[in-house]
């Protein structure tokens, strides 16, 4: 999608707006106006010269205090506080003041450009939207784009990219949903596009490669800068940016009441022994039986990954299983948990990794349909 077509979409996600002065509460109120989700934070004593503050109660979250709901407005004693207790909360925080106090208030916060979330400065009086923070992974260059469009201001751009007009290699693989396993690498690749020097690019699956202008590939060369795209492991210089595509299942079974540190590890070791990425699992998949066992439920909450179950007519469905097992036929009444599963969820993918065992766990990996057939 281009930069136009963005930009006139409704801004998405949850929005913190900040005012410290009754010009910039004047802004603030007329972004809500047109962004229904934000919600606007205004400084205690402004809020005092105001008929709002009648009737605040106390909030427990940092020394905050709300106004009646029918404004939409929170208010804050601390600015440093209020916002540290929710700055993760919020997918963008637009601060109605200058840069200075933005950059002096958030700077203990910032963790990660993967993580952060986006910030947009905007002056008192609404003429400018800067990006500040998290500009592509954080969406903030597209906040301040839809922001200033809303306001009738001008965007604030300053990523090397974005002004020369060239790409850049997180929004690529934020918009293919690849996960970036080594972000510190974001910036050589995106240096060799500003200087318009070549890149080697592994990419098996065809996700990042058709994104990329051919004239910057070369993977004859040696000593270029590269992309690997692939969710199997290997070795690879610091240098390199690995993006990891999130196209495989794991189908995973264990005997009752078994612990989940015990499916943890044996989950873990079996990945790793295979030359396979834990960051390119995008399912976890097992009988219905399974829907009340805590290892393998803890399992799905600790990885942030989702479980699908399957009863046996399901999982009998299924005939491409490599390693049945009548053991397993005995007690559930079905050839095969693990294996079956993972096909099932990858929508009769491919099997890249048979059944593993240890006495309490068994697990398989599959590839994802549409991916087994790139």
């Amino acid at each position: 999608m281009d930069i136009d077509s963005e930009t006139n979409n409704p801004i998405f996600g949850r929005i913190a707006v900040w005012a410290l002065t009754s010009q910039g509460k004047q802004v603030g109120e007329t972004l809500l106006q047109q962004v229904p989700q934000a919600r606007l934070f205004i400084s205690f004593r402004l809020a005092a010269h105001s008929p709002e503050a009648a009737g605040s109660v106390s909030d427990p979250l940092s020394d905050t205090y709300i106004v009646p709901a029918r404004t939409k407005s929170n208010v804050f004693h601390r600015l440093s506080d209020a916002v540290a207790a929710r700055f993760h909360s919020y997918d963008c925080h637009v601060f109605l003041f200058s840069t200075g106090i933005a950059v002096r208030t958030i700077a203990p916060l910032l963790v990660s450009k993967q993580t952060d979330p986006a910030v947009v400065v905007i002056d008192d009086t609404g003429q400018h939207a800067i990006s500040l923070v998290s500009g592509h992974l954080g969406h903030a260059n597209l906040y301040a784009r839809q922001i200033a469009r809303l306001l009738g201001a001008t965007p604030v751009i300053t990523t090397a990219t974005d002004v020369n007009h060239l790409p850049s290699v997180d929004l690529l693989a934020d918009g293919q949903n690849l996960f970036i396993e080594t972000p510190g690498a974001i910036k050589t690749i995106n240096m060799a596009f500003l200087e318009n020097r070549k890149i080697g690019v592994h990419d098996p699956l065809n996700r990042i490669t058709p994104l990329i202008p051919g004239q910057w590939i070369d993977n004859v060369s040696t000593g270029l800068p590269r992309v690997v795209c692939d969710w199997q492991t290997t070795r690879v210089s610091r240098e390199t940016l690995v993006l990891r595509p999130r196209v495989l299942v794991v189908g995973i079974g264990c005997n009752r009441h078994t612990p989940f540190d015990t499916i943890f590890e044996f989950y873990t070791t079996v990945l790793a022994d295979a030359g396979i990425s834990p960051h390119s699992v995008c399912t976890l998949a097992t009988s219905d039986i399974k829907k009340d066992e805590p290892g393998i439920l803890a399992l799905s909450e600790s990885l942030n990954i989702p479980i699908q179950f399957y009863d046996n007519p399901q999982l009998s469905s299924v005939t491409s299983i490599q390693n049945p097992s009548k053991m397993v036929e005995k007690h559930i009444g079905v050839y095969s948990v693990c294996e079956a599963a993972a096909i099932l969820a990858s929508n009769n993918g491919t099997l890249v990794l048979p059944k593993q065992k240890n006495p309490d766990v068994t697990l398989a990996v599959a590839l994802t349909a549409n991916d087994s057939m790139s």
